[in-house]
């Protein structure tokens, strides 16, 4: 089901009007779940880190034994022609997408070249500034590479992510703060988390359970070059009920305020959360300097 608007579709060489149709019911995607995709966005003309999303991709379905078949520059070029006959003020998530189409003698094991591509393009607006949200903990916790394909953007890891939310929702908030096989935080069911205490920007360190996302890594270097301190830190519950800030990245939204950890509040607007503000007008000006 799609979530936007002004739907195009490119598969099998050519671009199409609205939500084509492009997987069968016997292919290895649809009944084994060997999808990858990635997801991008276009914005006041804007397309930042497209190549970056394009590349991972490739890398998300070798992950799954899924063999790419469009190189980064090609994949770059036909979503640019697509995004074409888009206004330049809209807001457009861009998601190309891999599934597997045959298995091996028993189905299981995806076949080599054997592979469905797609992209598809849709109307979604960026949340507006102020827009924030809430977390709470979950009973539900990232896996790990042995037991499922973390280094991989796998349509098989979200079954965990939508159980995650739904647990968050019924608990009243938006979302849920998750932990690693071991306890500590990992990221959220949707997005990767910062926390800013007593001026310096904390984040969970990569420990193979969850990706470190593209927008993740634009932030950090961006806050970086304006002389923020930025930890890749081993983090606690504890340790973000103490913050002065949270806020979420992601390539959806960029940059999403937190106002609430359960029964911890952190003001969000006016002066309450310099950092996190700041952050959001680095990325957009770092996007802007991107356009030429």
């Amino acid at each position: 089901m799609a979530t936007g608007t002004n739907i195009r579709t490119y598969f099998e060489g050519t671009w199409h009007d609205g939500d084509l149709s492009v997987m069968k019911a016997a292919d290895h995607g649809a009944w084994l779940g060997t999808t990858v995709f990635d997801g991008a966005r276009m914005f006041d003309g804007l397309a930042p880190d497209l190549e970056a999303h394009c590349a991972r991709i490739n890398r998300s379905a070798e992950a799954l034994m899924i063999t790419p078949t469009v190189k980064t520059e090609d994949m770059v070029a036909m979503v640019r022609d697509g995004l074409a006959s888009y206004p330049k003020d809209a807001a457009v998530y861009i998601r190309p997408m891999y599934w597997a189409l045959a298995g091996d003698e028993l189905g299981i094991v995806p076949l080599k070249d054997a592979t469905g591509f797609a992209i598809s393009l849709e109307q979604i607006p960026m949340a507006p500034p102020e827009s924030a949200a809430t977390l709470t903990r979950t009973r539900f916790r990232r896996p790990v590479l042995e037991d499922n394909v973390v280094n991989a953007k796998a349509g098989c890891l979200y079954p965990n992510n939508a159980r995650m939310m739904a647990e968050a929702r019924s608990k009243g908030f938006n979302n849920a703060l998750v932990a690693d096989a071991i306890g500590n935080v990992a990221e959220t069911a949707s997005a990767n988390v910062f926390m800013v205490r007593d001026g310096e920007v904390f984040t969970p360190v990569p420990n193979g359970t969850f990706l470190a996302g593209i927008t993740r890594a634009r932030h950090m270097d961006n806050m970086r070059a304006d002389g923020l301190r930025v930890h890749e830190s081993v983090l606690s519950f504890d340790d973000f009920h103490s913050a002065d800030e949270v806020f979420l990245t992601g390539n959806m939204m960029k940059v999403t305020p937190i106002s609430a950890f359960d029964d911890t509040k952190y003001q969000v607007g006016g002066n309450g959360n310099p950092i996190t503000q700041r952050v959001r007008e680095m990325y957009w000006d770092w996007a802007a300097s991107q356009k030429a």
